[in-house]
């Protein structure tokens, strides 16, 4: 492959906070180290169908402090075909783009992979998704915005529970991975969180009523990581039937949790990890993950950054164990 002068940018799958203060990163540090950018709109989708735009400095003026992103996103079913991405690699030879900078969560590198291995074409990937869930880097851009969201809805829903002595279930987005659950209920003072990752023989609802009860709160905040079949209409059905004599509401948080100014946490990691993915380009890497650990601008290979298995800190179980009682 020759030299690289222009770098194509896209935004892929769910949005989130800092997405914007990415872009801008990637293309001011990228014209100040003498690439040219081209923005593409709506993600692999664009690619496919040759949504393309020359972008300057212009382009991502003011745009530091807006939630979703300018370039618009989409998830990509075509692009999940051989043909799709063919047919995507046509449109970025015909553009001149002869590297891409990804941005976006776990199906999204796994896309820039699969890309990447059968085009031999250079991608760089940031890790933009509120789930916290892509190995090797300590947080993901749009996640501390997210928890903070949380916290400040939580908050107001206490003052209801507190005020008609109920339980509130709170359903959070996080997939299949708790570190927004988790860590949102610590930071709000919650009486418990239902996570994947703390899925032991031990019924987690049992465990939580048996000590509530115990402790006769009449009011309780329960965080509860989305999901399909046990999210948080599954237990407030379930307290309705085992533990009646409760008044128990739910609250799905839903899409209020994407949106939103990112924090300054947020804009410093795109901004860090916006640049170094030029870095990387400038110094021949290809196919990584930029990502921020102990502080430190890191390289995960896409097949890592990948990975379902993050390591989620348990002691953090026990955290909110102690502080709830």
């Amino acid at each position: 492959m020759g030299k690289i002068k222009t770098i194509g940018i896209l935004t892929s799958g769910g949005d989130a906070p800092g997405m914007n203060a990415a872009i801008r990163a990637v293309t001011r540090s990228g014209i100040c180290n003498g690439f040219h950018i081209k923005g593409i709109y709506r993600g692999y989708d664009g690619l496919i169908h040759n949504e393309i735009a020359d972008f300057t400095t212009e382009n991502v003026s003011g745009i530091i402090m807006s939630g979703g992103t300018i370039l618009k996103s989409a998830r990509s079913h075509e692009f999940m075909t051989v043909e799709g991405r063919q047919k995507a690699y046509e449109n970025m030879v015909k553009a001149g783009i002869d590297a891409l900078v990804v941005i976006g969560g776990n199906g999204s590198l796994t896309g820039a992979m699969l890309y990447a291995q059968e085009h031999d074409v250079c991608c760089i990937g940031l890790p933009g998704t509120i789930d916290n869930d892509l190995y090797g880097t300590d947080s993901t851009i749009g996640y501390d915005t997210t928890l903070n969201t949380i916290v400040e809805c939580v908050d107001r829903i206490r003052d209801t529970a507190q005020s008609h002595e109920r339980i509130f279930f709170v359903e959070v987005m996080g997939r299949d991975a708790g570190f927004l659950a988790q860590n949102s209920a610590i930071a709000s003072g919650a009486e418990a969180a239902i996570i994947p990752e703390d899925s032991t023989d031990v019924d987690q609802l049992a465990r939580f009523m048996e000590r509530g009860i115990r402790k006769s709160k009449k009011s309780c905040i329960v965080i509860v990581s989305e999901s399909p079949k046990c999210g948080a209409l599954y237990y407030a059905d379930r307290v309705k039937k085992e533990f009646p004599g409760f008044d128990v509401r739910v609250s799905i948080l839903g899409h209020l949790q994407r949106g939103g100014r990112p924090s300054a946490h947020d804009r410093i990691l795109s901004a860090r990890t916006g640049i170094g993915a030029i870095e990387a380009i400038m110094q021949g890497q290809r196919n990584v993950m930029v990502g921020i650990r102990n502080n430190e601008v890191v390289y995960v290979p896409l097949s890592e950054a990948i990975r379902s298995d993050k390591p989620f800190d348990k002691k953090l179980i026990k955290v909110l164990d102690e502080l709830s009682i």
